[in-house]
């Protein structure tokens, strides 16, 4: 069992809480999230990617791949 690590314990949250309020110590600035269409940019990535892996591979690399492919498609051993 995985147990996700505490920053700190009730008593030290409630000291650090109580000094941003009588401003002794500056609050921890918010992460920005940002706002991406993850799939639209994970399909376009998908889109070009066989197609530039493609154009930088030799020929007898490609039919390498090829042959590897079809053996694991059909499970046929050379």
């Amino acid at each position: 069992m995985v147990r996700k690590k505490k920053d700190h314990d009730f008593s030290v949250n409630a000291f650090r809480v109580v000094q941003e309020a009588t401003g002794q110590i500056e609050p921890k600035p918010k992460k920005a999230r940002k706002d991406y269409d993850y799939k639209a940019l994970g399909h376009a990535g998908g889109l070009k990617g066989g197609k530039a892996r493609a154009s930088k591979l030799t020929p007898e690399q490609r039919q390498e791949i090829a042959k590897k492919a079809a053996q694991a498609r059909w499970k046929t051993k050379t």
